[in-house]
């Protein structure tokens, strides 16, 4: 097995290093979401990943790739509420079970399929069409990216689908939402980036180390 290989423990510690990111990350989430949403959504992440903490300590013994990923799933799905805990369900849903038919490792063309049924998941049931400002508008180039890595190592794409996020993150900042709370504002929510996509975004980068803070600019760590 080679360092780019996500197997059930490294896919475990994807998760726990995501909730790292979230923590540490809140405060600005919660400060994004203030000037163009409800201003909880930094809560509400946190508390997904919080209440995903229980399943992954309970996880004993070898599991695969899937597992972890379904922790997160039920966690989002169930326990929280709002709209971006249902919506991040959909996408560790659909990732969950896309992993389970790949086989004891999380390849790169299972990431590919799990994303990308994510995210018409999200779509169909958010009703969000890249260009709305939402998460929609980070998850669709990190889709196109894992797509596009075919062949690479599933570290490797997941870089590369993180990196497409974060761009997709910045393009909303001039976007003008037509999607929630965010929508009533107009041009009052003009330059600030879409708090969901910063979600997004922050799941992926964690692959591959925990992010610290998101201003200057995402600091892996």
């Amino acid at each position: 097995m080679t360092t780019d290989t996500f197997d059930g423990l490294r896919t475990h510690d994807w998760m726990r290093r995501f909730a790292e990111s979230v923590y540490a990350t809140e405060a600005e989430l919660t400060a994004l979401d203030q000037q163009a949403g409800d201003g909880d959504f930094g809560t509400n992440l946190a508390a997904g990943v919080s209440a995903a903490g229980p399943l992954l300590d309970r996880m004993g013994g070898p599991v695969g790739p899937a597992e972890p990923l379904g922790a997160m799933a039920t966690a989002f799905l169930d326990e929280i509420g709002g709209t971006s805990g249902p919506l991040f369900g959909l996408l560790f849903q659909a990732l969950s079970r896309a992993a389970a038919g790949s086989g004891p490792t999380l390849t790169t063309a299972a990431l590919a399929e799990g994303a990308t049924q994510g995210l018409a998941a999200i779509r169909r049931v958010g009703d969000a069409s890249p260009g709305d400002k939402t998460l929609v508008d980070a998850l669709t180039p990190a889709v196109a990216a894992l797509r596009a890595a075919e062949g690479a190592s599933p570290a490797t794409a997941l870089a590369a689908a993180a990196d497409g996020a974060w761009q997709g993150v910045r393009d909303t900042a001039s976007l003008t939402a037509r999607m929630g709370r965010a929508s009533y504002l107009g041009e009052r929510a003009s330059g600030i980036p879409d708090p969901g996509a910063v979600g997004v975004a922050l799941f992926f980068a964690s692959a591959n180390g925990a992010v610290r803070a998101l201003a200057p600019a995402p600091e892996p760590g």
